[in-house]
């Protein structure tokens, strides 16, 4: 059998694999693989945003994943199963650059020889051609190059799609409840009858008794197996060879039923530098992987993602959680993320809970979706509308009011008002609805990316059809193939100039800051303030208001609050907040007001060309003040802007002034005191005053002086800034209105 899938377009010569071709229809494994890559919003909308709810020709996805998961949900609404098919391997780094999706029912079955099997399979293979293929673009986008819809057979009815193969799988929560219940003494009938009644219905539990009863069966008995001892031999190997290889096994190397963890220097010294946000993916609970494989990871510099360790769970108990975080804890020196994400499982949120109480732990929004699938079976069936509705109220409202009023007119046009998971869904919306979450730093360039539309570290390497025998050569070929994509990464940036934009000193101070992918970020950000105009709508001397929007998009109105003392603004988007990289809403009154470049605490370092040199991590810029300010700059920076707000306070009034002046006197003391070291504050004069002091008082006074002097002329300049602007905006009014009249005039 041949396949001819064309060429990518970047590589001279492909590999073509097949990927289980022989395996009977029963046999395949969910056809989604690792990584949390769903739908995003421009799958599910037009340019125009109406629903787009069928793949065509052309169509991109974010990932081969994301392209897989959109044909399935394809499938799920018209009555047929989806597996994968051949692919094509990049000859230049392994990596697939071509993938066929495939109708369940798609060639036909292989002949065996007579004694090869003595259960008679039914025939499940018919020849239909249905499929759709994708190929990666120079872009890294996956487009659709192959599309075929028509099948030559009966597709399933909606209140039976649940019983196909690509549709069903247990479910993170219905795993912790199933252990419960079986370890309770129930049998799968007793446990199948409380799924069904839990999930309100035999369809909305998405797997049937036989996978209920397959996962009891072994869960008794859920070990490495044979392939065990492979990762037994590598984890003593490196812990003999590698310096700083940690690892940990709840019991012992020979007891092969406890969870495992690694870790090795490299995810260790990376999470020095990009530690600030994790995410712990247990992408294998919701597919039927082999092995219970779960890493953690992050972003790097590039934008990339980056390995911080890795598990094998083979116990999925609250304990054996807490057991694995506080592991993974001791392996990273006990410093905590500033977030983490993790799939909704009240196991999982318990275990945050206990061991990362200060973290801020947002749920993997494609596993919500994902559930969204199961638990509203019948409405995605009866209304083939609701699930673009659904993700367009997740991912495009901007705030909070407009995201809790599209909720509620979702559940009043579909009649959902009661529906019980849902309402659970809303009560936790500060979890995982990413108009909720844009205040903490996460690492992702838009806000509804929410860890869905990036490729896993493990894309394309460990899968479902990974076993333990293949898994530590997967494990390391992803790890090699990962530290190529970020040496190219490296080079690009620093051999590539790229093409500046505009003539802005801040997208030249840029472009020499930044990584490659992140400038490209930034750069987008800056072009686009062009349509951004700035209006003030509330002075308060130190602080301005500005209202920004986009010509003709006064409803997406952003609100920016910008200290003219301290140059320093934030946005009502929170972009910075969430992402680290400054928006065009800030970046439209930076243009107004004449900042000409960025001040450092607009400059995360984890994002620059520098990141993995000197002290890491900037914490202290994203609001934890309990980290040490490392820098002088940033010492500086900092006691400058509380100086100001010092000298503002202070100077309100006499009484005011006299308390101010005082107390800086007393302070000045201890900063001597500190400067010289231990022993000076004994050695003062009579009247209780360090040596020399009364200059430095002499100094401090008239530098103070100098300080108001400087702020009162600054209101001055800027009052009469601000008369000239009024000046030209009046006469380009007059201008207007007299241009109005020659053109009436000449009509």
């Amino acid at each position: 059998m041949e396949f001819d899938m064309g060429a990518s377009g970047e590589d001279d010569a492909i590999a073509l694999d097949l990927e289980n071709p022989d395996d009977d229809y029963e046999e395949y494994d969910h056809v989604l693989l690792q990584g949390s890559n769903p739908l995003t919003a421009s799958h599910l909308f037009t340019t125009d945003g109406e629903p787009n709810l069928e793949p065509y020709e052309g169509m991109e996805f974010d990932s081969e994943q994301a392209a897989r998961i959109f044909y399935n949900s394809y499938a799920r609404r018209f009555g047929f199963s989806t597996r994968v098919s051949v692919y094509q391997r990049s000859r230049r780094d392994g990596s697939i650059i071509c993938r066929q999706i495939v109708c369940s029912r798609e060639g036909f079955r292989r002949e065996r020889g007579k004694n090869r099997t003595k259960r008679q399979r039914l025939i499940t293979r018919v020849g239909c051609k249905a499929q759709m293929t994708v190929k990666k673009q120079p872009s890294g986008k996956w487009a659709v190059s192959k599309l075929v819809k028509e099948h030559n057979h009966e597709l399933v009815p909606p209140d039976k799609v649940h019983c196909l193969r690509s549709h069903r799988h247990v479910s993170g929560p219905a795993r912790s409840l199933i252990d419960t219940l079986q370890a309770a003494g129930m049998g799968p009938s007793g446990v199948m009858s409380v799924l069904i009644k839990e999930s309100g219905g035999i369809n909305n539990v998405g797997f049937t008794k036989v996978d209920c009863q397959n996962y009891m069966s072994n869960s008794r008995q859920r070990t490495l197996g044979t392939g065990g001892q492979i990762v037994f031999d590598y984890l003593k190997r490196m812990k003999a060879e590698v310096p700083r290889f940690f690892c940990a096994i709840q019991g012992d190397f020979d007891n092969s039923s406890g969870n495992i963890f690694w870790a090795d220097a490299n995810a260790r010294m990376n999470y020095n530098y990009f530690g600030d946000t994790v995410t712990f993916d247990t992408t294998y609970r919701t597919n039927r992987y082999r092995v219970p494989f779960a890493p953690f990871t992050g972003w790097n510099h590039h934008g990339q993602p980056v390995l911080f360790g890795c598990a094998l769970l083979l116990n999925e108990s609250e304990s054996s959680f807490v057991w694995l975080f506080q592991k993974w804890l001791d392996a990273m020196s006990g410093h905590h993320p500033i977030s983490i994400t993790t799939d909704q499982d009240r196991i999982i949120r318990a275990a945050i809970v206990q061991v990362f109480p200060g973290a801020r732990h947002r749920f993997c929004k494609w596993n919500v979706c994902r559930e969204a699938q199961e638990k509203l079976s019948n409405v995605y069936h009866m209304n083939p509308t609701f699930e673009a509705e659904f993700h367009k109220c997740i991912d495009l409202t901007e705030t909070i009011n407009e995201f809790d009023s599209c909720w509620e007119s979702l559940l009043q046009r579909y009649g959902l008002g009661d529906n019980e998971w849902l309402q659970l869904m809303y009560n936790a919306r500060q979890q995982w609805v990413p108009v909720y979450i844009r205040d903490t730093f996460f690492g992702e360039m838009s806000i509804t990316q929410g860890s869905d539309s990036v490729s896993s570290y493990f894309d394309g390497y460990i899968n479902a059809s990974t076993n333990v025998q293949v898994l530590i050569k997967q494990y390391e070929k992803a790890i090699a193939s990962q530290y190529e994509k970020e040496v190219k990464a490296d080079y690009d940036t620093l051999n590539t100039a790229p093409v500046l934009k505009t003539s802005s000193p801040m997208e030249k101070q840029a472009a020499n800051l930044y990584t490659r992918k992140i400038f490209t970020k930034f750069q987008e950000e800056l072009v686009e303030t062009l349509g951004y105009p700035a209006t003030i709508i509330d002075d308060r001397g130190s602080e301005t208001v500005y209202r920004v929007a986009k010509f003709g998009e006064d409803h997406k109105t952003r609100f920016v609050r910008f200290n003219v003392f301290e140059k320093k603004a934030s946005c009502s988007c929170q972009m910075f907040e969430f992402s680290g990289i400054i928006c065009r809403h800030i970046l439209a009154v930076f243009r107004v007001t004449n900042v000409l470049t960025l001040t450092s605490n607009y400059i995360l370092k984890r994002w620059t060309r520098n990141a993995k040199s000197g002290v890491s991590l900037d914490v202290h810029i994203l609001g934890l003040s309990n980290y040490p300010q490392e820098s002088s700059a940033a010492r500086y920076d900092n006691l400058r802007r509380e100086a100001i707000r010092y000298v503002e306070e202070g100077a309100a009034s006499r009484p005011t002034y006299n308390v101010a002046m005082n107390a800086l006197q007393e302070a000045s003391e201890k900063v001597a005191a500190a400067k010289n070291g231990p022993g000076v504050v004994q050695n003062t004069l009579d009247n209780g005053i360090p040596p020399c002091s009364m200059d430095q008082y002499k100094k401090i006074h008239e530098l103070t002086a100098e300080l108001e002097s400087a702020s009162r002329r600054c209101e001055a300049y800027r009052a009469n800034l601000l008369a000239v602007l009024k000046g030209m905006e009046e006469q380009k009014l007059k201008i207007s209105v007299k241009i109005q009249n020659v053109r009436l005039n000449l009509s």
